[in-house]
């Protein structure tokens, strides 16, 4: 059983910002986006990691990027070690954890789009019968899929608050109709997309998020991370059955575990078990394989 997880990291003298996951450097020309093993659940990081969740993050962050290049360009420059800078090169601890990345202005909105009624969305459905105030049918059951894909958009809250969901017309005020059209259109296009695909691999895409950027020509490209099991609910075709939890390849493993024990989502987090560790990284590298097609490089 691999123990060892890389929660932070430190590359020479470059500026760095870190998130919940990832450690952000300035190459000046480009970002260096380092994914670490931190998970976090409930906007809570765990004291421990996930060894090798970062590498699972990037590489299929790296596949999506390319695969759905033609519905949104994106920031992915490359994810060679060969093209980072001579001075970290040789840092074999970002060996399939990093993207080098064109920079962006970011658009303040997270894109989610659900295509089954989980999470927050079921809350809400159970108290008013929509889902950001979308009008559902009535007598859909929990995980039900939807009629069609929603896009339910939520701020982008500073680090260590929580996001808002917001509606449509929330959203213009914030960036204007013409962008929060384009954003839904296309967040829209690439979960149906990638649902399609994952489909034929055995996965449900329930949900997902996606963050956009303008580039220094002001056209919207797609940035951070894609359809990962952080930012996605992925779910097994095979043992779907609405109306319960469904079991997951996402950190949802990690967020039931913590609902077990009661944990109030407020920090510090307990550490995770060794098993629940074990179990989150087998679900982590299970997504990767599925989806890919390929075995886990670093398994």
């Amino acid at each position: 059983m691999k123990t060892t997880a890389l929660l932070t990291t430190t590359l020479g003298d470059y500026p760095k910002r870190s998130g919940k996951v990832r450690d952000i450097y300035d190459l000046q020309e480009h970002l260096l986006i380092v994914a670490t093993d931190r998970i976090s659940a409930y906007d809570v990081v765990m004291p421990n990691g996930i060894p090798d969740k970062g590498r699972v993050l990037t590489q299929i962050s790296v596949f999506w990027f390319r695969k759905l290049a033609e519905i949104c360009p994106h920031h992915l420059v490359s994810a060679a070690m060969k093209d980072l800078p001579e001075a970290i090169r040789q840092e074999d601890e970002l060996d399939g954890r990093f993207m080098l990345c064109r920079k962006a202005e970011v658009v303040p909105i997270e894109c989610i789009v659900r295509g089954y009624l989980a999470g927050s969305g079921w809350r809400e459905y159970k108290e008013q019968g929509t889902v950001c105030g979308i009008e559902l049918p009535e007598g859909l059951k929990k995980s039900s899929p939807l009629p069609e894909p929603v896009f339910t958009p939520s701020t982008k809250a500073e680090q260590g608050e929580h996001d808002e969901n917001i509606s449509f017309e929330k959203g213009c005020e914030i960036v204007g109709e013409e962008t929060m059209s384009q954003l839904r259109d296309l967040s829209i296009a690439l979960y149906s997309a990638a649902r399609d695909y994952a489909s034929e691999r055995g996965i449900l895409l329930a949900d997902t998020k996606f963050e956009f950027g303008r580039d220094d020509n002001g056209q919207v490209i797609l940035i951070d991370e894609c359809l990962t099991p952080d930012s996605s609910r992925f779910w097994p075709a095979d043992q779907y059955k609405p109306g319960r939890n469904q079991p997951s390849f996402d950190k949802q493993f990690v967020r039931d575990y913590l609902d077990k024990i009661k944990f109030d989502r407020t920090p510090p987090a307990p550490p995770l078990p060794p098993e629940i560790v074990q179990k989150t990284r087998e679900k982590y590298i299970d997504a990767y394989a599925k989806l890919t097609g390929e075995d886990f490089p670093w398994a």
